[in-house]
């Protein structure tokens, strides 16, 4: 395997890859049967044209997902990593963007379920520290369902400064948290803006918070603590697409 290439497993995402034209993918491993189904969902395009395909077994193929106990459904492919797209150069060119922002939010699954519902609800970008991003995770490709293929991911070395910097430039900062004081809904989300979403754990950290200009929260039944990231974020980006479209 080359220095800059990885393996992603599952139907979408090697499907979406190999329609990507920006994603180098250099080898796919299929049984006979998941070639078959390939060509039914694309059956005017031949999406494996100038690429290595080699055919395995469903058990030779189970060597790729054993470890992270996921159904590679017979697509196992090797890719490249896309170039990255720079942040400054992104918010120069488009008005009334919306950006989501993870704060030491980690685990490949969430991110990757995240990063399918803003794909759905036409979500900007997505601004991620460097160092958590699992940009290598078979699960959070799986998790994706093939949505990475079609969203801007901003990694950035520090969240604190990076949030600063987009306040400077007429971004406002919505911080979502149990404890805030206004509904979501509540919000006329115009303009540009950044959802700032905290770990499941520890939520956002207190000096990040502090770039918050309103604390947000999502009203749910009082008997139920908290929602899981991804379904929070859901809920939040299915309101801002409804309120887009009206």
């Amino acid at each position: 395997m080359n220095k800059s290439s990885f393996f992603i497993i599952g139907q979408h995402a090697v499907f979406e890859a190999l329609k990507n034209p920006k994603r180098k993918v250099l080898r796919v491993f299929l049984t006979e049967e998941s070639k078959k189904n390939l060509h039914k969902k694309s059956p005017n395009k031949n999406l494996l044209n100038n690429v290595k395909i080699y055919f395995k077994t469903k058990k030779e193929l189970d060597k790729y997902s054993t470890k992270e106990r996921l159904q590679h459904q017979g697509f196992v492919a090797e890719v490249e990593h896309l170039q990255k797209p720079i942040l400054k150069e992104f918010i120069r060119e488009k008005d009334n963007i919306t950006l989501i922002c993870l704060d030491g939010v980690t685990d490949p699954r969430n991110i990757g379920s995240l990063i399918r519902s803003a794909v759905s609800f036409d979500i900007d970008g997505v601004i991620i520290k460097e160092r958590n991003f699992p940009n290598e995770s078979k699960l959070m490709y799986k998790a994706a369902s093939g949505a990475i293929e079609y969203i801007n991911i901003f990694e950035v070395s520090n969240i604190n400064s990076t949030l600063k910097n987009l306040k400077e430039k007429n971004f406002w900062v919505y911080g979502f948290d149990g404890n805030g004081k206004k509904s979501f809904t509540d919000i006329k989300w115009k303009g540009n803006n950044i959802l700032l979403f905290g770990s499941e754990g520890s939520g956002m950290h207190k000096h990040t918070s502090k770039y918050a200009d309103f604390l947000v929260k999502i009203e749910i039944n009082e008997k139920i603590e908290s929602l899981n990231i991804s379904n929070s974020a859901a809920i939040v980006f299915h309101h801002l697409s409804y309120l887009k479209r009206k």
